[in-house]
């Protein structure tokens, strides 16, 4: 079995779009704990059944959560495959700006004007 890590542009756009709202996110953070039917997180929340169905149903779009029918109840649980993605996602832009903000440390230590502890003068001052 291959598991793809990369995330497509499209499902970039989908987590971070479900990641976006506080509601998604506390679904999210409650079904990493434990399975939940949908009717049992609605009661957690001060919004309709659908809306919360609504917020579900993205973050199922997103492939964040994998939701499934036990008689007549939709039970959910969080996906640790697609947030393991996403999170090396993230930890790539984390290792794309460090390395850029070491870049730009060193060149300013390489620059004599800024290790003499004056700072530059405006020529514009003394008009």
């Amino acid at each position: 079995m291959v598991v793809r890590i990369e995330l497509s542009e499209d499902e970039t756009d989908r987590v971070f779009h479900a990641l976006a709202a506080a509601t998604r996110r506390d679904i999210l953070r409650r079904t990493l704990v434990a399975e939940q039917s949908v009717s049992a997180l609605a009661a957690e929340y001060d919004m309709s059944f659908a809306a919360v169905q609504k917020h579900v149903a993205v973050l199922e779009a997103a492939q964040l959560i994998i939701k499934r029918a036990e008689g007549r109840e939709r039970l959910v649980r969080a996906d640790p495959v697609m947030i393991a993605r996403a999170r090396a996602l993230l930890a790539r832009y984390e290792e794309l700006w460090r390395a850029r903000i070491d870049r730009l440390d060193a060149l300013l230590a390489a620059d004599p004007s800024t290790s003499s502890g004056t700072e530059p003068q405006d020529p514009r001052k003394g008009e």
